[in-house]
């Protein structure tokens, strides 16, 4: 608890202050008026552990979507390997009507965690805000360690490529916080 009795912290607050107060622009409610509705998506695990059974991460990405009227095209996984993950990712992509392709999983600061050298190289334009995103509401949760995430999206082409860590929390917070208020006008903007 905070000296004044609160449980959150004045940071927390203030964060918490501006997302909900923030005030969309006349031009992004439009975009978002004629943002696709329904979307085709593709979602990779990348884990060396990981099966479609117990893949919570890939599972959950799917959850969300399928809640929000969107269609998983394809899920698959992969090892933790750079080539195999970028091979993975163009598979993916290259799937008739695939608009955005959800990764989990190898976002982390180990060696072995290889997503965001086997993913950024397949972006034509890199979209900062959502890691900077991901990385402050992280914060609010774990504190300093979130720093640790490489959390990030782009764009291929016209399609989005968005990454988040393989933690069930960390995939929750990115989907019900970014992804799933945004997807759709992020495609509409790839596809502009």
């Amino acid at each position: 608890m905070s000296s004044n009795g609160s449980s959150k912290s004045a940071a927390t607050k203030l964060a918490e202050t501006i997302l909900d107060g923030a005030r969309e622009s006349e031009s992004t409610q439009s975009h978002k008026r004629s943002a696709p509705k329904l979307l085709t998506v593709g979602v990779l695990t990348v884990s060396d552990t990981r099966t479609l059974e117990n893949d919570e991460g890939g599972r959950l990405i799917s959850h969300f979507l399928e809640s929000a009227g969107h269609s998983v095209r394809e899920r698959i996984i992969v090892r933790d390997e750079r080539e195999l993950i970028s091979q993975s990712a163009r598979e993916i992509l290259a799937l008739d009507g695939v608009q955005a392709l959800l990764v989990t999983g190898g976002t982390g600061l180990s060696a072995r965690d290889q997503t965001t050298e086997g993913i950024e190289t397949l972006y034509d334009a890199s979209i900062p805000g959502y890691g900077e995103l991901f990385r402050m509401l992280s914060f609010q949760e774990i504190g300093a360690s979130a720093m640790l995430s490489r959390a990030s999206a782009g764009r291929c082409g016209k399609q989005i490529i968005m990454t988040m860590p393989g933690s069930p929390a960390g995939v929750r917070l990115a989907m019900e916080r970014l992804i799933i208020p945004e997807l759709a006008h992020l495609v509409h903007h790839a596809g502009s």
